[in-house]
């Protein structure tokens, strides 16, 4: 075996993902997550991501399946995803057995982790939710923007949403042991871009790395809300779009139509054309900002309801 090969099984040879096998794994990518897939933006990074293992599956020499995980919680704890496979292989039970592979190298690579964590936006049934834990589920909407946006204020929240830049602020605001209970944060959890990081400090390094924007009321040292938004980047989908994604922490609609606004209005200079916003929230605010969203001319609604699992379990 090359190298970068780390063993074989069911006729398949797994290796560590390289750079120049881009190419191959965006062939088997194929109308993935309906052309809202991350991984042609993200690829590149992944492999020089500290903590990243990605696997990928070779039959033949041909590529057919890929997963990652990412180590977090001091190393405790591994985040599943970016698991795909070629369309002619799908319903064969590949995709179970690189999971399978992935957990056992992972196991022996990383003796210390303890538990796999993953998020899913449809519901496997009873059976295989049956080997998970069911930490939480919050709701997600997905908007289509046709033309910039220009959002007014239109809350009667009188507290005002501000800015969080400096790292220290952040860190004092997110360790707060009481945080989790104010904000309802969904099984204890902040989740960025369907990665669930538990509010602990080697976990906010991780955060540190992507470039978020953050606001947070500022009624006081203990905000009731908390939002922050991934800057926008390319997907697949209609030949060429945008993706933005925005996650709403707390329960209070009039903070969180202030929140909506002020993350598209802190974009504005950067989209165009198509852009699809992913919004993710407590499942009590979804009905109130489904009605707000439509009620702007340049906003189609893309999906009427979605659910966001949050899932772990030993690995």
């Amino acid at each position: 075996m090359d190298s970068h090969c780390v063993g074989e099984s069911d006729g398949l040879t797994f290796c560590l993902a390289r750079p120049e096998d881009y190419d191959d794994v965006m062939a088997i990518s194929q109308d993935i997550y309906g052309g809202n897939d991350y991984l042609p933006r993200r690829y590149h990074s992944w492999m020089t991501e500290p903590g990243r293992v990605v696997i990928i599956a070779r039959r033949d020499r041909k590529l057919v399946a890929l997963e990652s995980g990412l180590l977090v919680d001091g190393g405790e704890t591994v985040i599943v995803e970016g698991l795909r496979v070629c369309p002619n292989e799908r319903g064969c039970g590949l995709a179970g057995v690189i999971q399978r592979f992935v957990d056992g190298y992972i196991k022996r690579v990383y003796p210390n982790v303890k538990t796999k964590r993953l998020t899913r936006g449809d519901d496997p049934g009873p059976e295989k939710l049956s080997k998970f834990t069911l930490l939480a589920r919050r709701n997600k909407m997905r908007t289509c923007l046709k033309e910039k946006l220009l959002v007014s204020d239109e809350s009667n929240s009188s507290s005002p949403l501000v800015p969080v830049k400096d790292l220290d602020a952040l860190k004092t605001i997110l360790l707060d042991s009481d945080l989790s209970s104010r904000l309802q944060l969904p099984g204890g959890a902040i989740i960025q871009d369907w990665q669930p990081l538990k509010l602990m400090e080697s976990n906010l390094h991780i955060l540190a790395r992507r470039n978020l924007m953050w606001f947070v009321d500022g009624s006081g040292g203990k905000p009731l809300f908390m939002s922050f938004h991934t800057p926008p980047y390319s997907i697949p989908f209609n030949g060429g779009s945008l993706r933005f994604n925005i996650d709403l922490y707390g329960t209070d609609t009039s903070l969180a139509k202030k929140a909506l606004t002020a993350h598209l209005n802190s974009v504005k200079s950067e989209i165009q054309g198509l852009v699809l916003v992913h919004i993710y929230m407590h499942q009590t605010l979804w009905e109130d900002l489904k009605q707000f969203c439509e009620g702007h001319e340049t906003v189609k609604q893309f999906r009427d309801y979605w659910e966001q699992l949050f899932l772990e379990r030993e690995p």
